[in-house]
């Protein structure tokens, strides 16, 4: 299962998160969209979700905190406890032995990002 997780600011548009995830890679082959649970239901994102025909896995700010990335933010480490939302929630929510396939990737405006992981599921 193939799964993109996105990192993004409260105010931030849907063309923002589509720029994040075209800059990880586009969305073919998603299985999902996924984010910490306390923003699994801002409007850009459900927005986002229902363009592309994709449920949106929301995942603890507790489980983020369990997983290591390949990039890190300090700003985001001393917030979630990880060092990015989007690859930590792309893991996480790709299931069991999920790797990344695109590691973390900005919008041009700096306002969301992406990672695509790939796992089985479960």
């Amino acid at each position: 299962m193939k799964v993109a997780g996105l990192g993004f600011r409260s105010n931030a548009s849907v063309a923002s998160l589509r720029d994040a995830l075209d800059a990880a890679g586009g969305p073919n082959g998603l299985a999902a969209v996924a984010t910490v649970s306390d923003k699994a239901d801002a409007l850009a994102l459900q927005a986002l979700a229902r363009e592309l025909g994709l449920p949106i896995r929301g995942i603890s700010a507790a489980r983020l905190a369990e997983m290591q990335t390949a990039t890190q933010s300090e700003f985001i480490k001393a917030r979630f406890g990880t060092g990015s939302v989007a690859e930590a929630a792309a893991v996480a929510a790709a299931g069991r032995g999920a790797r990344l396939i695109s590691v973390r990737a900005t919008s041009q405006d700096r306002m969301a990002t992406a990672a695509i992981a790939e796992g089985d599921g479960e």
